[in-house]
């Protein structure tokens, strides 16, 4: 049974950071491609951030430059630093899994597996 596990949400000020987690279990990790996305109420889950198989890794426009998705696959963890926040990044995010494919990006309908997601909420 695969389970994606996040946390790290929280409550900042605007130009503060947030390191979120997301623990994978059931699966290995190591050579599987998984991302970040966000949802606010009434909106569609926007992608955040990919990271392949192999380690490449890529981000929306809007999050370009203050956030980073790296992965410790001994720890079987995914995580998404986030600096610089703003209010527009409030959002609950989400982590998900491609238990199939070396990268899918910001191929929503690949994922396989999807976590609870955590609150982001960033004050003005």
């Amino acid at each position: 049974q695969v389970q994606l596990v996040e946390s790290g949400g929280g409550f900042v000020q605007a130009g503060e950071s947030l390191k979120l987690s997301c623990v994978v279990s059931g699966t290995g990790l190591r050579l599987k491609a998984m991302a970040w996305y966000r949802q606010v109420p009434g909106k569609e889950r926007d992608w955040v951030a990919s990271i392949a198989a192999g380690g490449a890794k890529d981000y929306a426009d809007s999050v370009k430059g203050r956030f980073t998705v790296g992965r410790d696959s001994a720890k079987g963890t995914l995580y998404l630093h986030m600096n610089s926040l703003k209010p527009e990044d409030t959002a609950v995010y989400y982590c998900a899994l491609d238990n199939v494919h070396d990268s899918s990006w910001d191929r929503y309908e690949l994922y396989d597996y999807w976590g609870q997601g955590t609150q982001v909420t960033v004050s003005s």
